[in-house]
């Protein structure tokens, strides 16, 4: 039961995504096709809001629920690894259709190929963590 407020706020942000259309595989594929504005508004304003949030975060220095401090550590200075991090993250959105929150919610809407790439993105974290200490980080 303790649990519970984090399932209601995931089972919102599913309505909202699906509400918003930014789980469509079309609405995606318009978006890496350079043909719709739509997913970069969605994105755009997500990232908006997250500078505002993290600023506020800092600014008032805002506490967790249980009374800790929420540290923001800094970035690296090595700007390759987010582009590389990025560029395979985007080849897995772009082949998927889904980046991983959508996948679950995919899932929960009745596309039931999601679960292949679930199955994927599992493998895929579990071989990043065999090969976690050879890579550069």
């Amino acid at each position: 039961m303790k649990f519970i407020k984090f399932l209601l706020v995931g089972i919102f942000f599913g309505i909202v995504l699906v509400k918003s259309e930014a789980v469509s595989w079309y609405r995606i594929f318009e978006m890496f096709k350079f043909q719709s504005f739509h997913m970069y508004g969605i994105i755009g304003s997500a990232v908006v809001l997250g500078i505002i949030f993290i600023w506020t975060l800092k600014k008032f220095n805002i506490k967790s629920i249980e009374g800790n401090t929420i540290n923001v550590p800094p970035k690296a200075k090595s700007v390759a690894r987010y582009i590389l991090g990025g560029s395979i993250f985007g080849l897995g959105w772009a082949l998927a259709g889904a980046c991983p929150g959508p996948m679950y919610i995919l899932l929960g809407t009745g596309v039931y190929s999601m679960l292949i790439v679930i199955a994927a993105a599992t493998l895929g974290t579990f071989v990043y963590g065999l090969v976690r200490h050879k890579l550069p980080h």
